[in-house]
């Protein structure tokens, strides 16, 4: 199918109340097990690139790979990059044919937030290529550490949830193109159950001309995944529960053998099986399934 920015997928899920969810890859098993679930399901895909796991060549490679699978997949994919804080990362990214880039500075100031948002959108657009962009802070759980995962809403956790005037004014003087708000959820793994502000999100889509976006998908309640979409959410960014997919199938097959010298296509077969299984219930559970054009 198609190449494509987030705005003609968003545009979609907003107008029908689905959600799209966003998958952060950092390898070619992650990202062909998106595209096989997503031709499977008929729908549309957004791939993310994150900096933290993509580093130095890996994320020049990376770019390459998701852009062969995006232009040999039979459904619409973008190709999106996930809390760039650096202009510089933002315009490498797009040379290399990411059709959508995140500025993330949502721990600046509100002003300074709008000047760089602004910044990056003017310079994206010159190239067809949409930008999101975050107000107010969602906090950061530590991925594999369950000791140190935040709990969202507890005392001391670092989301600063967004507010509704900030965010009209914000979206008046940036020009951008999807907004992740904070409502509660946290990056990475859960220590407890989030609490999220669902009067917050109900209020922040009545008064948004654009799409909006959770970050934390991974490990928030179903029912508060669902009544988020009710409410207009349209991207979900997933990375904590394929990662967790992924490595529960490894781990159950190494301990079932002795012999550790496997083919990397045997070792890797059931990882990616569970990591699939996850990847077909997002789809399932946010409504896109036969979304694609």
């Amino acid at each position: 199918m198609a190449l494509v920015n987030l705005n003609r997928i968003l545009a979609d899920a907003r107008e029908g109340h689905y959600a799209i969810p966003a998958f952060d890859v950092c390898s070619y098993e992650m990202a062909n097990a998106v595209i096989e679930v997503a031709e499977e399901l008929k729908s549309p895909v957004i791939f993310q690139g994150l900096k933290g796991d993509l580093t130095d060549d890996a994320f020049d490679m990376m770019s390459v790979i998701m852009n062969i699978l995006a232009k040999k997949s039979k459904v619409d994919v973008c190709i999106h990059l996930d809390h760039a804080k650096e202009f510089e990362l933002i315009k490498k990214a797009i040379a290399q044919g990411y059709t959508s880039v995140m500025i993330d500075a949502s721990q600046q100031p509100l002003e300074e937030n709008i000047r760089l948002t602004k910044e990056v959108t003017e310079y994206a657009h010159m190239y067809g290529v949409s930008v999101e962009a975050e107000l107010g802070h969602v906090g950061d759980g530590i991925v594999g550490d369950s000791e140190n995962a935040v709990q969202s809403g507890s005392e001391g956790h670092e989301s600063a949830l967004t507010k509704v005037e900030d965010m009209e004014r914000f979206i008046s003087e940036t020009n951008v193109d999807a907004l992740a708000v904070a409502i509660g959820t946290s990056h990475g793994v859960y220590k407890g159950v989030p609490k999220l502000n669902l009067e917050l999100m109900d209020e922040l889509n009545k008064h948004s001309e654009i799409p909006l976006v959770m970050h934390g998908g991974s490990g928030t309640p179903e029912k508060d995944l669902l009544k988020s979409i009710e409410l207009g959410m349209c991207k979900i960014n997933i990375f904590s529960d394929i990662l967790k997919g992924y490595y529960t199938g490894m781990k159950e097959f190494l301990n079932e053998i002795d012999n550790l010298s496997v083919w990397p296509s045997v070792g890797n077969k059931r990882a990616v099986e569970y990591m699939k299984k996850v990847i077909r219930e997002k789809y399932e559970l946010f409504g896109c399934i036969n979304k694609n054009r």
